[in-house]
């Protein structure tokens, strides 16, 4: 049997040990079917070196949740003649099929199909609002940790789930649309978990699926939701023109003439990108409109709770932060990051986290280098192995050693990376 090359590099770019991803799969088997699954690391090993060349129904839909990707694209190869399944594992299989090729997301359902058409239930109000309670559980995960992949694997079953509700019963077309919206919404926050875990290829992917079912919804503040998360994801990775084009998609959708705090958002965002770019005066002009528009929102007015949970006047100011840091406009860059931090709810520990991050980033710009590393050491503990503030930790340390090499505040950052970072640095 041939090594499975494909998915040992996948496991490589998310880190993964044959351990973990057995646990990661059995996750997700439990959210396709509600009880646990006994992959073992036996089992991941088998994956790998060739043994196992077509895993079972429910091990494929696992691999495709951990991944993000079709089974075909992790080295796998589907059997040449029809294997001998049960009707259950059969049916899976077609209805996998069926909703890749409808929407371009694999997915798994949790039961199976029932036995005919009499049988099959309506769906309602009620299931959108289960479905719309588990995903502010995962909102809230996503702002107090962010980036994880066990967030990621979550949000993708959950929108495997959402999807098929549609595939067990029957729906007015106005549920219908909702059921895509909720499944789009999932995936954006896979998306964005990727994002944040700098996990970039999944989340290119996550966004293909996400503006596909976004697009079935008719809902125009997931459709905002995605694009904008595209303008992030393309300026992370140095793309400007990209970003802007995607954040400009998002600013040009109705949502932002009839709620200004969406157009705001849009603003801010658009000038981060602006600050990728070193351009001071698209800045100041695109933040200018994003306070204008900040300004004339109105608190009562009903917004999806992705919308509800973080943008606020502390966002409007971290992102102004990460746009004069960007720009090297290092003064400003510190005023903005702390007035974030003065207005930001306790409940945001990642936004904290990376926001601090950058403060002290600012701090050292100006060769304030006490200040600096006095800051740093101020991250809380359980937030320095985010990807992000990783990162930008590692940029601080770096640029401090370039700037003040044998000062003693150096010496000091440095017996507290070897103390506090040693994972990360």
């Amino acid at each position: 049997m041939a090594v499975n090359d494909a998915l040992k590099a996948r496991m490589v770019e998310l880190g993964l040990t044959q351990v973990e991803l057995s646990e990661r799969m059995n996750d997700a088997i439990h959210t396709l079917t509600g009880t646990r699954g006994t992959v073992s690391a036996r089992t991941v090993h088998n994956l790998m070196c060739g043994h196992t060349g077509w895993p079972h129904a429910k091990q494929r839909m696992a691999l495709e949740i951990v991944f993000g990707c079709p089974a075909t694209e992790l080295g796998f190869t589907p059997r040449t003649r029809a294997p001998v399944t049960t009707p259950q594992e059969n049916d899976a299989v077609l209805r996998r099929t069926f909703t890749h090729a409808a929407t371009g997301l694999a997915i798994g359902a949790a039961a199976p199909r029932p036995a005919g058409p009499d049988t099959r239930r309506r769906i309602g109000a009620g299931d959108i609002q289960r479905l719309h309670a588990k995903f502010a559980q995962i909102i809230t995960r996503d702002h107090r940790q962010g980036g994880r992949l066990t967030i990621e694997t979550q949000a993708l079953g959950l929108a495997g789930e959402a999807l098929g509700l549609l595939q067990h019963g029957s729906a007015s077309q106005r549920i219908q649309n909702a059921v895509y919206a909720t499944a789009a919404s999932f995936t954006s926050s896979a998306m964005w978990a990727a994002i944040d875990g700098r996990r970039f290829d999944a989340a290119q992917r996550h966004f293909d699926r996400a503006s596909s079912l976004a697009g079935m919804s008719g809902d125009l503040t997931i459709q905002f939701r995605i694009w904008s998360h595209a303008g992030s994801l393309y300026r992370h990775l140095g793309r400007p023109v990209d970003a802007l084009a995607a954040n400009d998609a998002a600013r040009r959708l109705a949502i932002t003439r009839r709620d200004p705090l969406f157009a705001a958002l849009g603003h801010a965002r658009h000038a981060a990108i602006h600050g990728v770019q070193g351009d001071i005066g698209a800045i100041q002009r695109t933040l200018g409109r994003a306070q204008e528009a900040f300004e004339r929102a109105k608190d009562d007015e009903p917004r999806p709770v992705w919308m509800t949970a973080f943008f606020d006047r502390a966002e409007l100011h971290s992102l102004a932060t990460a746009a004069h840091l960007s720009a090297r406009d290092y003064a400003t860059a510190e005023a903005h990051a702390h007035r974030s931090l003065a207005a930001l709810r306790p409940e945001l520990e990642r936004t904290r986290a990376i926001t601090t991050a950058r403060l002290c980033q600012a701090q050292l710009g100006q060769d304030d280098i006490g200040p600096a590393v006095r800051t740093a050491m101020t991250i809380d503990q359980d937030t320095l192995m985010h990807p992000r503030v990783m990162g930008m930790l590692t940029g601080f340390t770096n640029a401090l050693h370039r700037r003040a090499p044998t000062s003693s505040q150096t010496r000091l950052w440095d017996a507290y990376a070897r103390e506090h970072l040693r994972r990360t640095l």
